[in-house]
């Protein structure tokens, strides 16, 4: 995949009408500090176009980047930020949902879970509700530079188990630092683009 432009295109908040883009998306979804900007920044090759925040929970809005006018990169807000108040998340919750339902375009949602630990409860009841949206989530397991080599299979066999996702779900472990899995992930994003609409 040669990315050639990056274009934030549309920022939609709570009530906002959500696009009818005619390119396929994409979406990241992940809690809030499991390292989604880091990764979509790493993904489109710019340092910070996509907004990491010292604040976890930033995110507020699904934001629509037109990559190279080839294909949408949707991050949508990042989920179980302990400081946000009950109405805010449910709010976030609702706007992710509505998204997953709605969109035409979404051809492929991209879990985050970080590689360090046992998903949570919030990483296991988004992947429930992806698949319940009627999509094979790619786990992208990140953090990947925080764990020893000798780790990783142990920390995947963990991830699957504790999602309870099928052998046949893909698991990619990525590193922001060192773009460790980028490739894969872009494997996958070029089947999309091929695919079309």
């Amino acid at each position: 995949m040669v990315i050639r432009s990056v274009n934030l295109e549309t920022v939609c908040g709570i009530t906002s009408t959500l696009p009818e883009n005619m390119m396929p998306e994409v979406a990241f979804a992940g809690k809030s500090n499991v390292g989604k900007s880091s990764l979509i920044n790493a993904l489109m090759n710019r340092k910070s176009y996509a907004r990491i925040s010292s604040q976890p929970g930033k995110t507020q809005t699904i934001n629509f980047y037109n990559i190279s006018d080839e294909i949408y990169f949707v991050d949508l807000p990042g989920y179980g930020y302990a400081n946000a108040n009950e109405k805010v998340k449910a709010q976030w919750g609702k706007m992710i949902e509505r998204y997953l339902h709605k969109s035409k375009a979404l051809k492929m949602v991209f879990l985050l879970v970080d590689i360090r630990h046992a998903p949570g409860a919030n990483d296991c009841d988004m992947y429930d509700w992806i698949v319940d949206s009627g999509f094979t989530p790619v786990i992208i397991a990140t953090k990947l530079d925080k764990i020893k080599r000798s780790q990783i299979d142990k920390q995947i066999k963990l991830v699957r188990e504790t999602l309870g996702c099928g052998k046949d779900t893909t698991i990619i472990p990525f590193s922001s630092e060192t773009k460790q899995g980028r490739e894969e992930v872009y494997a996958i994003l070029d089947s999309v683009i091929e695919a079309g609409i």
